[in-house]
């Protein structure tokens, strides 16, 4: 959120247009959007001159009634364009481009809406120069597409009586939009697939005391529109294991907040090549800027996890579980292979007791980091959400004062204004006292990680930890192959990957205490790559990797942030092959869903010359086995693409000098 009044966001002010069409189109011109200023406020886009979203209606309706988006009366507009880098720290580039064509309107009333078109999508959002504090009922939003369109919509699962209760994680429904569930909500990234390939990606940015966006059916039965969780009235202490607010009852409205400000962006990815949807940063790009003065403290990286593999230890003469000689030994783990950090995840401080002061009397933390401090192991802590809310600064303070460099905040399960809230005061806390945070339990990241970039890492995926439970009518497979293309669109994931245990489609099973993946051991290994994950958690037990040192040592030795991505290839729910650079190496990825596959990698974005290059490639059996993989070292030419094969859920992961 930035408060900014119309003169100082825009470069040229010209007097308000008779017409009441105004047109914006992109840099290159392909992308173009249409704002109608009639008895309703609308806008439509086209793509290559083809409709890609007809007339929708956008408004803002205050708690004393009146709309903003009817009959609107436009004092001025502002037009300017913008092409410029920005730096990007910590994210899948060093720094990236930024390059649009705006307009901002200013309209009577002292309200107004800016637009944003970049070669690769539209946004918009609007702006309030309000004297006084607003409440605001509801936001319309729609999105009214020209034809009866496929839909890959994630359903948000609600718990207990509270449709918003949710923890935004689920597959993607493939529906037409006639066909959305009117009873259900669904979480933001979703795509809608046009004819010829052209797709549309909707989701949000710079969200800011404002609730997150759903969207649901629309009454144009080929459109969506948006639904927002109203305040919460009342709330009780509950949920997992007492660590969460469980709203009782909501208000009538949905957000309290200043009267000058700007609002979230609502954005529409639009493309017909999806490697190009899989590469787009708008996300970021829309955020507010970095709020840190000071980001030199905040170290990305790897970290060796407990709870996914159920602290399962072997060739250990000490029992396992949350105490000091597990962690050690995690610890010695991490130090021995250059892995930057180890968790404490749930079980640490008492049980039902949401108080982050009180440590079960198995763990001596103060031993465990300073032991750690001494191998040059970082601790990060996983704290409930209102545990860690109803204390924090006392909790930030007295941790970082131990020596503890961030914490994993989860539970969340909301993203009503109360928790978005939340959200920003504990970003801004934890940064205070040189804390990083991974965010669980939550919802996209909606360009939090450019505003605080000490926030490292979201959930809101249906990730590796689903395994330990779900049967096999879940298809991990396919789901590793759609959210390149949405969910990471919003920024990055907390997957949890590195599963050495590995299960082709037939030998799955769910096992709680000793958890499989889907796929091949490449597909694995891939992850580290494909996916956008400045803090990484390696999910499997040390004993396991330390009884397979070839992935171990590449997996520990893999960048987590990047000076640059490429998107080489890949169809959304079907493949998808990820470059990315770290100084002068580059590593390069991809995946499969259940569909074999040949890939040709195309290698001329090396520098010219020969290259060597380590290969990790599934084996000639991996179909039958899913562990079976082959280690190559190779010497390779920007001249000569590199045929690899894909076993059924398979992976390839390639290091390239």
């Amino acid at each position: 959120m930035r408060n900014l009044t119309f003169g100082l966001l825009l470069m040229t002010a010209l007097a308000a247009f008779p017409e009441n069409n105004y047109n914006i189109s992109s840099p290159s011109g392909k992308l173009k959007t249409e704002i109608n200023v009639g008895k309703t406020l609308t806008y439509s886009i086209s793509f290559n001159n083809r409709p890609v979203l007809d007339p929708s209606p956008i408004s803002m309706t205050l708690e004393n009634g009146s709309v903003w988006g009817e009959n609107p009366n436009v004092k001025k507009v502002f037009r300017k364009s913008v092409d410029t880098t920005i730096p990007s720290p910590f994210y899948r580039a060093d720094s990236i481009k930024e390059h649009y064509n705006a307009a901002a309107f200013h309209f009577a009333g002292d309200w107004g809406i800016e637009f944003r078109v970049y070669d690769d999508g539209v946004a918009y959002r609007f702006i309030s120069n309000q004297k006084k504090p607003l409440v605001i009922r509801d936001e319309g939003v729609e999105y009214n597409f020209p034809s009866d369109a496929k839909a890959f919509i994630p359903y948000a699962i609600p718990r207990k009586d509270d449709p918003y209760f949710n923890s935004f994680e689920n597959e993607y429904a493939e529906v037409k939009l006639s066909e959305v569930d009117k009873n259900k909500i669904a979480f933001l990234p979703l795509v809608v697939e046009l004819d010829n390939n052209v797709k549309v990606c909707i989701t949000e940015s710079d969200l800011e005391q404002f609730p997150g966006l759903y969207m649901m059916a629309g009454d144009n039965p080929k459109g969506l529109k948006g639904n927002h969780a109203p305040y919460p009235k009342t709330k009780i202490q509950g949920g997992h294991n007492e660590l969460q607010m469980v709203v009782q009852e909501r208000e009538n409205y949905i957000v309290r907040t200043n009267g000058k400000r700007t609002f979230p962006w609502r954005v529409a990815i639009v493309t017909d090549n999806d490697r190009d949807l899989a590469a787009s940063n708008l996300s970021y790009l829309l955020a507010s800027p970095n709020r840190l003065s000071d980001i030199s403290w905040i170290k990305p990286g790897k970290v060796a996890w407990d709870w996914w593999n159920a602290w399962n230890l072997t060739g250990v003469d000490f029992k396992t579980g949350v105490n000091n000689d597990t962690y050690k030994k995690y610890i010695d783990f991490a130090s021995d292979n250059g892995i930057e950090y180890v968790i404490l995840d749930e079980g640490w401080a008492v049980n039902k007791k949401a108080d982050l002061m009180q440590v079960v009397p198995e763990i001596d933390l103060s031993e465990i980091i300073g032991y750690a401090d001494k191998k040059n192991v970082g601790i990060v802590l996983w704290a409930g959400y209102y545990a860690f809310d109803r204390d924090m600064e006392n909790v930030c303070k007295h941790y970082a004062n131990m020596g503890v460099k961030g914490f994993k905040v989860d539970f969340m399960d909301r993203d009503d204004q109360e928790i978005v809230d939340f959200i920003h005061r504990a970003s801004e806390t934890a940064a205070k006292y040189n804390l990083f945070l991974d965010l669980h339990g939550m919802y996209k990241p909606a360009g939090l990680n450019r505003t605080y970039p000490n926030v490292l890492n979201f959930e809101g995926v249906n990730g590796l930890e689903q395994m330990k439970w779900s049967d096999g009518k879940l298809d991990q497979m396919k789901y590793d192959v759609m959210i390149p293309y949405i969910r990471q669109v919003a920024g990055p994931m907390d997957y949890t990957p590195g599963a050495m245990r590995n299960a082709t489609k037939k030998s799955y099973h769910a096992n709680y205490y000793e958890p499989m993946s889907q796929g091949t051991r490449c597909h694995q290994l891939a992850l580290f790559i494909v996916y956008d994950s400045p803090f990484t958690m390696l999910c499997d037990t040390p004993s396991n990797y330390d009884a397979e040192p070839e992935c171990r040592d590449f997996i520990a030795a893999i960048p987590t942030v990047w000076d640059e991505t490429r998107i080489l290839d890949g169809e959304m729910g079907e493949y998808i092959v990820t470059a990315r650079r770290k100084g002068d190496k580059w590593y390069v990825a991809g995946i499969t869903d259940w569909t074999p596959r040949e890939i040709k990698l195309d290698l001329s974005f090396l520098e010219p010359g020969n290259h060597n290059a380590t290969l990790f490639k599934d084996g000639v059996n991996a179909d039958r086995n899913a562990r079976d993989y082959k280690k190559e070292i190779l010497n390779l030419s920007p001249a000569n693409p590199l045929e690899i094969s894909l076993a059924p859920g398979g992976g390839f992961a390639i290091v390239i000098e």
